[in-house]
């Protein structure tokens, strides 16, 4: 369990998370959503303790600020949305890094790691390029890749920084639907930040919907997801549509259609 108590992030004199308290239950998966800014990567970041915070943040129970670096790498994989990804680097060699926290100090991977990783990337449909170098691949490919280098760590939290931007609409949903396979398969703990509103509402149990660093919303996606609530944070030409099957849809319209 995630645990936020009054989360604080300052960055000068702008409160990017002013006073945030929230949980995030074992195996759920909580999406955050909200304009720019509103403080989404900035809460990624401080649970993944990259930044400094005030307040408090545990996990089970225990603090994030206490936590040695390599027992938070083992509970956390965190993405973000510009990872480092070295061009020269082979693709197998680079999931392999997701290993890390599991490696003692002067050891090398295991055949098991191996195995681990080659698992992943043929789940990810990157098998075939286990030899070839990053800079060879498209941004799609790439996205995928960090994905499973996150994977490999097999931590039980996962914090994901707009995981699927750089994919297509049909991959995006593959990518999604592999994580949320993949949550329930290791009882994983899910918290995204998702731009895209309709596929937060399609596979997050929960919605956090976040400005100016505070909670303006929270709950299930059909009560977030609302023109009502949307249109104070999104603007005015926000529209909510309800499929057939029962499946929400958020829109953007334009103010002005022409005759």
């Amino acid at each position: 369990m995630i645990s936020l108590d009054a989360v604080h992030v300052r960055y000068g004199q702008v409160a990017a998370l002013d006073g945030l308290t929230e949980v995030v239950a074992d195996g759920e998966w909580l999406a955050l959503i909200g304009p720019n800014g509103a403080g989404k990567t900035t809460l990624l970041r401080a649970v993944a303790r990259l930044i400094a915070s005030t307040g408090r943040i545990t996990i089970g129970g225990q603090q994030v600020i206490r936590m040695p670096r390599r027992q938070l790498a083992r509970l956390i994989a965190y993405v973000p949305q510009q990872p480092q990804l070295p061009p020269d680097m082979i693709v197998g060699d680079y999931v392999l890094l997701g290993r890390t926290p599991h490696i003692g100090y002067l050891r090398v991977e295991t055949d098991a790691d191996r195995a681990i990783c080659a698992a992943l990337l043929d789940r990810m449909a990157l098998a075939e390029m286990a030899a070839r170098p990053l800079g060879t691949l498209s941004g799609g490919e790439l996205q995928r890749l960090v994905l499973a280098r996150a994977l490999a760590q097999q931590a039980p939290i996962l914090l994901l920084d707009e995981p699927t931007s750089a994919l297509d609409l049909g991959r995006r949903v593959d990518a999604l639907e592999l994580i949320d396979e993949l949550r329930r398969e290791r009882s994983l703990t899910v918290l995204s930040a998702v731009h895209d509103l309709t596929l937060a509402g399609q596979f997050a149990d929960r919605l956090l919907l976040l400005d100016q660093g505070r909670a303006a919303a929270a709950g299930p996606p059909a009560s977030v997801l609302r023109e009502e609530v949307l249109a104070q944070h999104f603007g005015p030409g926000v529209q909510v549509l309800t499929t057939a099957a029962g499946d929400i849809a958020v829109i953007s319209r334009r103010h002005d259609r022409p005759a």
